[in-house]
């Protein structure tokens, strides 16, 4: 089995769940037992700063969303560029923090590249498996700019890149403009 760690699982239109409609997933953990990521583009209505105040914590002037990272209830899960408070690495240089302390210790700096999920996505040993060969996932490898850069249209923009990454692999064309009507 190739792990899919650190990968993107793209919604096919045919994913046939309304809770994963549209979405991209980055896979956080990926082997034989099962996987587990979260969903990069679902913000909720709440911030970072109205949920701190709701646990009981004083304002952080954070206005950035919290993000829904899937049906799975869990730990507060942050994505973010700080390595002295990683728990682990997933692509290079993007780490991972579910402890609260770390989280609270991102949450009091200034951090650019800072996203906070409630809740994940995750699939039993072989059940993501048979989902991608069932046609309702793509796949391709996640880089900063998927996790940091723009949510809003994330999912339509990974799927042109992979299908970009298809042709290009299909027809083994080196180079593919980004709007192949102007050649």
């Amino acid at each position: 089995m190739n792990s899919l760690e650190g990968h993107l699982l793209i919604a096919s239109p045919s994913i046939g769940d309304g809770r994963f409609e549209r979405t991209v997933v980055l896979l956080l953990h990926h082997d034989e037992e099962g996987a587990f990521g979260v969903i990069l583009n679902r913000p909720l209505p709440e911030t970072v700063d109205g949920l701190w105040k709701k646990l009981g914590h004083e304002s952080l002037e954070n206005e950035q969303p919290i993000n829904l990272g899937g049906p799975v209830s869990g730990p507060l899960i942050a994505l973010h560029g700080i390595k002295s408070l990683a728990e682990f690495e997933i692509p290079p240089g993007l780490y991972v923090a579910e402890h609260r302390q770390t989280i609270e210790r991102l949450l009091q700096k200034s951090v650019s590249n800072l996203r906070i999920f409630v809740g994940h996505s995750g699939w039993s040993g072989g059940q993501l498996e048979l989902e991608i060969d069932a046609g309702s996932w793509l796949t391709m490898p996640a880089d900063k700019d998927h996790i940091f850069g723009d949510q809003e249209d994330l999912w339509v923009s990974a799927v042109r890149e992979k299908g970009r990454l298809f042709i290009r692999d299909v027809l083994g064309i080196e180079q593919i403009p980004p709007d192949s009507s102007l050649n």
